[in-house]
């Protein structure tokens, strides 16, 4: 059984006394493939040392978070570009918007996103959104840079969104990215899985963010995952196998790898 973490941090300063014993846990767990995203220009050396050590299992992303956006954004898109240009990469992320922290920029991350969008189109590379409250800015962003570039794809990553959004979503061509809010009780989200396709979803941590139940509260880890696999195949009422099999594929199909 192949499980693939579509969204971890393994660069984050969390996992700094024990990085090596945390990927052994996460590969020993079955999950063989981790796809990271960046955030800014200060984490993007850490993130290709993880690749350099681990070329068959760690797969990098470029790009830069929306919280890393401030009045220096252009900065950050030029070194975006610089590494682009330079290295390969199996995606454009992290990337969106987030109006949770700070509203007051929400102009030039709409700025920054658009530029990193038109990275995707550039290089044919799918992207990874971020989108805490701010869904529907998002989507109409995609929305109206799909009219003209209908090359571009990806991931919402951390869904939890409603119904409706999760069918916006997936009308663009886009995968839901499925986490360990799907464990929480009241969440909602087990609801919302229910009616969608397994073809249109994919796992993911945000490690060391967001463990699912057991471990909410703590530092979330790839071995974790499994206990999303294993929800996602209750509510789906399938074996587990299956879960990870038709998540790694779809994995497969968004990334090329």
């Amino acid at each position: 059984m192949i499980l693939t973490d579509t969204h971890t941090h393994l660069y984050s300063a969390e996992f700094d006394n024990d990085r090596v014993e945390m990927i052994n846990r996460a590969m020993d767990s079955g999950v063989s493939r981790m796809f990271m995203p960046n955030i800014d220009s200060s984490s993007i050396q850490k993130m290709m040392s993880i690749r350099d050590e681990y070329p068959e299992s760690c797969f990098p992303m470029m790009g830069f978070h929306p919280c890393s956006v401030k009045e220096d954004y252009m900065d950050q898109i030029g070194e975006v570009a610089n590494w682009l240009s330079k290295e390969t990469f199996y995606a454009i992320g992290e990337i969106g918007i987030d109006l949770y922290w700070d509203k007051s920029t929400q102009q030039i991350q709409e700025n920054a996103f658009r530029m990193q969008l038109e990275f995707s189109v550039e290089y044919d590379l799918p992207v990874v959104i971020h989108t805490r409250d701010a869904f529907n800015e998002a989507y109409n962003i995609i929305l109206e840079m799909k009219s003209v570039h209908p090359s571009i794809r990806g991931i919402f990553h951390c869904f939890s969104g409603n119904i409706e959004q999760a069918r916006q979503a997936i009308s663009l061509g886009f995968y839901l990215g499925i986490g360990g809010v799907l464990t929480f009780k009241n969440s909602g989200l087990d609801k919302v899985v229910e009616q969608i396709d397994l073809k249109h979803l994919v796992l993911e941590t945000d490690a060391p963010y967001l463990a699912p139940d057991p471990y909410r509260g703590k530092r979330n880890e790839g071995s974790y995952i499994i206990k999303t696999a294993e929800r996602l195949a209750e509510i789906k009422r399938i074996p587990l196998e299956e879960v990870a099999a038709v998540t790694t594929q779809n994995s497969r199909d968004i990334f090329v790898i």
